[in-house]
């Protein structure tokens, strides 16, 4: 009903970022409930649910607008965009992939953008390996930090992960 109010203003719905798996993606593609396919590269499992959710939105004829708001999922995403283009619907003129100006320096392969377009990896693989220095700095050693800290505590070691992300 959403999407249908919107469409007689111009106004299409870009949604699917909260979607876990395909059926979901299916019954919003079947019922025209989006415009836009917006993939989320870690909420749904993995490269062969992102493959299949891709192939259904060309069947109906839905661009996939990969969504990478948060730590490292522009260094997914831009895979996904390319095998969209190379494989799935050879287009780039109704396509877009988001991109967030922050926390690539904790992964050895970077997203680069370069005329408002992400340029393909230099090295195998998913682009996905974090660095040394952010696991160092981050991991809880297989402890439930929650149980360990007080609030306190645990106040301060989100001030200072906050600190560190939010830092130019």
């Amino acid at each position: 009903q959403i999407s249908q109010a919107l469409r007689e203003h111009g106004i299409g719905v870009a949604t699917g970022e909260m979607c876990q798996n395909r059926v979901m993606f299916k019954q919003f593609l079947k019922m025209h409930a989006m415009q836009f396919c917006q993939i989320d590269s870690c909420r749904v499992g993995g490269v062969s649910e992102v493959l299949a959710i891709m192939v259904l939105s060309r069947k109906f004829g839905v661009p996939v607008v990969p969504h990478a708001g948060g730590v490292g999922l522009c260094e997914l995403v831009r895979h996904y965009s390319m095998i969209d283009y190379i494989l799935i619907s050879g287009k780039i003129d109704d396509r877009m992939c988001e991109y967030a100006e922050h926390l690539h320096e904790h992964f050895t392969d970077q997203a680069e953008i370069k005329n408002a377009r992400y340029v393909l990896p230099y090295k195998p693989g998913f682009s996905c390996q974090m660095t040394k220095e952010a696991i160092d700095t981050f991991k809880v050693s297989g402890r439930n930090i929650l149980e360990e800290l007080s609030i306190d505590e645990l106040a301060s070691f989100l001030r200072r992960f906050f600190d560190i992300i939010d830092s130019p």
